[in-house]
């Protein structure tokens, strides 16, 4: 017998679907709530670790993935002229037959995910939101903006990197923290000698490419910013397109005129993180993903890390026959391995933006590499 027997979720992003996928399939009734009526994400490509692709294959969405995206093992690593530096190897994760890696359209992972869903038969609700939730010892009632209400054993909060019912129960924890750096990204043509993922290194710039198709690619961009200033997206292509300027590789050089074509779709973002302390519950109320692990790319993990929270919550309700020792498994499960990724993360933006330790960077990547292709 499960811990509970009737979930709600908030938020129709990757870890509340996760969640919400594998708690349905283990017999307990899910509702979710997602404030975007088209359910539409935003963005350019996304890169995807082995670890993650492994829990994209426990969801049931890794042969779509790899029939939609791209998927690869290893990295090259390039001096901005183009001289080959290293290769690092992207290693297979424990107990899965998956690639060492991959990326794709964000939407595209988006419609793999919420078509599972609705095929686990979850009760959706797009364009909706919770406007009170209370609590008792027994149960959760929540009250929804399209004027209904409901009652749960279980709330679980995935409501994003901005998240209002953080807010409301965590009110002590500080916005995000700006860590000096932002991130650009722009979807490109892949010249067929594109078939893994490149990064070059320039001072304080970083330009990667990782394929998300056959025919496409995504572009990406890190540039040191020590404020968190506004920059018109007007301007957009315009910076892109002068931020790939120092890269003197011919292969970077000859995609310079896609940056200023409209189908680039340039976009910009500060990087900040957040790693809110243990236990992300309150009473019956849960919280995962950006929720309350919020990460830079720099492991390609932020997605993943949410995905797994979403699985291992799904398994400890589903082992355990009453919610508080479920929610300290999931706890103990989950609160190492996302420290992990945001603090290592935040190192690797640290040494970039301070022009640290090389050898450093090379062995917390190789380091985090490596634990997480260990199980969840």
């Amino acid at each position: 017998m499960a811990a509970v027997n009737k979930v709600l979720v908030i938020g129709g992003g990757f870890s509340g679907m996760a969640a919400a996928i594998q708690m349905q399939r283990a017999g307990i009734a899910v509702d979710l709530v997602e404030i975007d009526p088209g359910w539409c994400p935003l963005g350019a490509g996304i890169t995807i670790n082995g670890a993650t692709l492994r829990a994209l294959q426990t969801l049931g969405v890794y042969p779509g993935f790899v029939d939609q995206g791209w998927v690869s093992d290893g990295l090259d690593l390039y001096s901005a002229a183009g001289q080959k530096l290293a290769e690092l190897p992207t290693p297979r994760p424990v107990g899965s037959d998956v690639s060492g890696g991959g990326a794709i359209m964000r939407p595209a992972l988006a419609r793999l995910l919420s078509d599972a869903t609705r095929a686990s038969g979850v009760a959706v609700r797009t364009g909706c939101s919770f406007t009170t939730i209370e609590q008792d010892s027994d149960a959760v009632t929540v009250a929804f903006t399209d004027g209904t209400q409901g009652r749960y054993d279980l709330v679980v909060g995935a409501d994003g990197v901005h998240s209002r019912l953080r807010g409301l129960l965590f009110p002590e924890v500080p916005p995000l923290g700006y860590l000096g750096q932002g991130v650009w990204r722009a979807v490109m043509p892949r010249p067929a000698e594109v078939v893994r993922p490149r990064m070059w290194f320039a001072q304080h710039l970083k330009l990667g490419v990782n394929p998300v198709s056959a025919s496409h690619m995504y572009m990406f961009i890190t540039e040191d910013r020590p404020t968190k200033a506004h920059i018109d997206p007007a301007t957009w292509p315009a910076v892109f397109h002068g931020l790939m300027q120092p890269f003197a590789d011919p292969l970077v050089q000859s995609l310079q005129p896609h940056a200023l074509l409209p189908e680039a779709a340039i976009d910009y973002r500060p990087l900040a993180n957040l790693l809110v302390p243990t236990p992300w519950n309150r009473g019956r109320v849960v919280m995962i993903g950006d929720t309350v692990a919020a990460t830079t790319p720099h492991l390609a993990s932020g997605a993943g890390i949410g995905i797994e929270s979403g699985i291992v919550l799904a398994e400890e309700l589903a082992r355990h026959d009453t919610l508080p020792p479920a929610l300290d498994a999931f706890h103990a499960r989950r609160f190492p391995r996302c420290e992990m990724v945001v603090r290592n993360s935040e190192r690797l933006c640290r040494i970039e933006v301070e022009g640290g330790d090389k050898a450093e960077h090379a062995r917390i990547m190789r380091e985090s590499m490596a634990a997480l292709a260990q199980p969840i």
